[in-house]
């Protein structure tokens, strides 16, 4: 029954959320092939899509959240903030390296792996984004990465 509670509280905000980014948000040029406009319209559905699967199919087990699941949630939280706030200052592949390998860590990897990890996310990623979709991403310390 908290399933279908959530899904439905999370289903109002996501429609308004879904009416912003339709009729609100409007960016002057176009900078990117999908348009500014389209990435939230995109997750907006997506979201609707998900929220509809789980009204209609909740989950049967009851939600325990432990200590250890509770700081794990803290910590990713943080770090989505940092991410967020180092994006445009340290570029891209830097912060998203440095996020990728924290994350790895987080989830029990070693920190060489994690490591190898984080920095192929960021060179990859960058070169995904950039090179195959000519996404505007910030360079931040790595100029013409």
């Amino acid at each position: 029954m908290s399933d279908r509670i959530f899904a439905g509280v999370l289903m109002v905000v996501t429609l308004i959320y879904g009416y912003l980014a339709l009729f609100v948000i409007r960016a002057p040029f176009q900078y990117d092939p999908l348009g500014p406009e389209s990435w939230p319209q995109l997750l907006a559905g997506v979201m609707i899509l998900c929220l509809i699967g789980l009204f209609l199919k909740p989950d049967h087990t009851p939600f325990d959240l432990q200590r250890t699941g509770a700081l794990r949630i803290g910590l990713m939280l943080v770090l989505l903030i940092a991410y967020a706030e180092l994006f445009e200052r340290l570029g891209f592949v830097i912060s998203t390296a440095i996020f990728c390998t924290l994350n790895a860590r987080m989830m029990g990897g070693k920190w060489l792996s994690s490591a190898v990890f984080g920095v192929c996310m960021g060179v990859f990623g960058y070169l995904l984004c950039a090179g195959l979709l000519e996404l505007n991403l910030p360079e931040g310390l790595l100029p013409g990465f």
